[in-house]
């Protein structure tokens, strides 16, 4: 592990890596071997972590690739600008965000992290620093390459204004996946952030349903008297932390069965304008550090895929194997994708994406998940390379049309193969 605290160490530091080369890391929320180098080095970024210019008029920031989303919304917020796109957890670095691409509750409106990056520099394999424009090849492939094409260094990011740190809240009950995916097709237009959670272990009439909540930033003459004394400010809540040790069974398709039960009765039916804390409706696991430990020591795999409009049947098929199988995931969130991203290996396509979190101690998953992804390239779809561990590598060109070009330009830029993880060894990339 290298630690380095300016560009130029970053740079010494990639020119004397070993045979096993190296890769840059974040903050470790990568769910698979991504910014893993077994035998080699691994750059920790997170030290490079400077907000170098904020531009308030033209709501722009400059800022070093190791710098958190969640900093960012402590120094933009009161500003009156936010992120605009931000996953599950805002501990995630700017790099991080930039090489996995990634995407919210707002794709089918903004897209991916990578559309809002207006420049960023990338340390390549020869220890020469490049500026990076969107729509040229080296910038497409970095946008989602897995930190394959080099390192990050900085990103100028573009911003979206915001007149309060609330949210205004959508929230209704769907009966089943068809009634889901209705809901989701005739509303999302009218809402930035649309997002379901699904339960997995539903079978029969209830296979597939959900609750749904959609989302906007909150006006400030939307705030109750009290809260516009202070319209910006950024109060996460935090939760005790996680036990350090959690039954195994806990999670199984017993506990799951009774959470997703009280959780879908909870909801309401049709709950209209309740204002939201952004930590609530964005980030609710950031509340309980080490929320990891509830799957127990065995930890649990994500998946998550793809599949295009069109493809409605692919995607009832396999939630209704999901449930027939019983794998008790209880965070499972299906969403609308907009207009596909320029970038060679970036995720998204038009359509639709379900993740999901299921026990690794399930028996069989390794054989089941195989199946799951036969179904989504039968289909044309896709698996999410930023939650991956264990896709077989004959199956990645099918998904990502733009690998024979992504592999071309490694080979040329970094002949060496300087720059090397667990994932791209696993998948020949």
């Amino acid at each position: 592990m290298i630690r380095p605290r300016t560009y130029e160490e970053a740079a010494a530091a990639v020119l004397a890596c070993g045979d096993r080369g190296s890769i840059a890391r974040g903050l470790g929320r990568a769910y698979g071997d991504a910014a893993q180098n077994a035998g080699g080095s691994v750059l920790d970024m997170t030290a490079l972590s400077r907000i170098r210019a904020i531009d308030t008029d033209a709501g722009l920031v400059v800022c070093d690739a190791g710098v958190s989303l969640h900093h960012l919304m402590e120094v933009l917020l009161p500003l009156g600008w936010f992120v605009p796109v931000t996953p599950g957890t805002r501990y995630v670095t700017v790099g991080g965000a930039v090489g996995a691409d990634i995407h919210g509750k707002n794709h089918h409106v903004s897209g991916s992290f990578a559309r809002h990056v207006v420049a960023l520099d990338l340390l390549t394999a020869d220890g020469q620093v490049h500026t990076l424009t969107p729509g040229t090849p080296l910038f497409d492939a970095t946008t989602g390459g897995m930190g394959l094409t080099g390192v990050i260094l900085s990103v100028t990011l573009r911003l979206l204004p915001v007149e309060t740190s609330l949210m205004y809240v959508v929230t209704e009950r769907a009966a089943d996946l068809d009634d889901l995916m209705a809901r989701l097709t005739a509303t999302d237009h009218r809402h930035r952030y649309s997002v379901a959670w699904i339960d997995l272990l539903a079978r029969g009439a209830a296979t597939g349903r959900a609750v749904l909540t959609r989302g906007d930033h909150a006006p400030y003459e939307a705030l109750p008297r009290r809260a516009r004394r202070a319209p910006l400010g950024f109060r996460p809540v935090r939760l005790p932390a996680a036990p350090a040790y959690v039954p195994e069974g806990l999670l199984g398709r017993t506990g799951v069965g009774l959470f997703n039960e009280l959780w879908y009765r909870k909801a309401p039916r049709r709950s209209t304008g309740r204002l939201q804390r952004l930590s609530s409706f964005f980030h609710p696991l950031d509340g309980v550090p080490q929320w990891n430990r509830v799957y127990g020591r065995s930890g649990f795999v994500q998946y998550q895929f793809v599949v295009g409009h069109g493809q409605e049947e692919t995607l009832r098929r396999v939630v209704r194997r999901i449930a027939i199988r019983g794998c008790p995931s209880f965070l499972a969130v299906l969403k609308r994708f907009g207009e596909a991203d320029p970038g060679w290996l970036s995720f998204p396509v038009p359509g639709w994406t379900l993740a999901l979190d299921i026990p690794a101690s399930l028996s069989g998953l390794g054989a089941f998940l195989d199946e799951l992804d036969e179904e989504v390239v039968a289909a044309g779809g896709r698996v999410y390379l930023a939650k991956d561990s264990r896709l077989r590598p004959e199956l990645l060109a099918a998904m990502y049309p733009r690998l024979t070009d992504f592999r071309e330009l490694r080979a040329t830029l970094d002949p060496r193969s300087v720059f090397v993880s667990d994932l791209s060894r696993r998948l020949g990339l």
